[in-house]
């Protein structure tokens, strides 16, 4: 079964020497609500997962295999290649997932979901200035896309230090969508930016 795009969920933000991020993914034979729990920043999470007590990811070799097996007998199959992508994705193997969303995307350019799972992967490999270009192609493709707006103003909070860039990306996804999750998501992290000024945080 394709797995879903990978959703960005927000429980809060505190800024000045801690920031605080729930960060989720779904697939789609999960349909339980994205659940929230506090962890450090993308880039940063793989690497304090070893020193935390946390298991490292395992990447599932049958099913890459598999799926490896599909597009060597059929190559434009981009269904096949996004689900090989979110499979290294949840290996914790960015480069190869990158690789296999830019596959996708050759085979299936206007795939709003594998743009935006490319950005984030691109996130994940320490390239934020590339997730926010990838993002820019996914918002051409569907400007009211909830996920990419959410992950838009994760990269500008987190990557680029961009709290106004942050602020308008996460207000407009509550503009566009105001019942969705990535709302609630959106409207706990400008809650979490307004108390971070409130309090006089660096950067108010």
């Amino acid at each position: 079964m394709r797995a879903e795009s990978i959703v960005f969920t927000i429980a809060g933000i505190c800024f000045g020497v801690i920031l605080g991020w729930v960060l989720g993914t779904q697939q789609a034979q999960k349909s339980a609500a994205a659940t929230a729990a506090v962890t450090t920043p993308a880039p940063a999470a793989a690497e304090a997962a070893s020193g935390s007590g946390q298991q490292p990811a395992k990447l599932d070799d049958a099913k890459v295999q598999s799926l490896k097996t599909i597009l060597a007998s059929d190559p434009t199959n981009a269904r096949a290649a996004v689900e090989l992508a979110n499979t290294y994705f949840d290996g914790e193997q960015y480069i190869d997932a990158i690789s296999w969303y830019e596959t996708a995307l050759k085979n299936d350019p206007k795939n709003v979901d594998a743009s935006t799972d490319l950005g984030v992967a691109y996130y994940y490999a320490n390239q934020p200035d590339r997730a926010l270009q990838q993002f820019e192609h996914s918002l051409a493709l569907d400007p009211r896309h909830t996920k990419t707006l959410l992950n838009q103003g994760i990269v500008k909070a987190f990557g680029k230090e961009d709290l106004v860039g942050a602020t308008a990306s996460w207000q407009k996804v509550i503009d566009v969508a105001p019942n969705s999750p990535e709302a609630t998501a959106a409207k706990r992290a400008l809650e979490g930016v307004a108390a971070a000024h409130k309090n006089g945080a660096p950067g108010s």
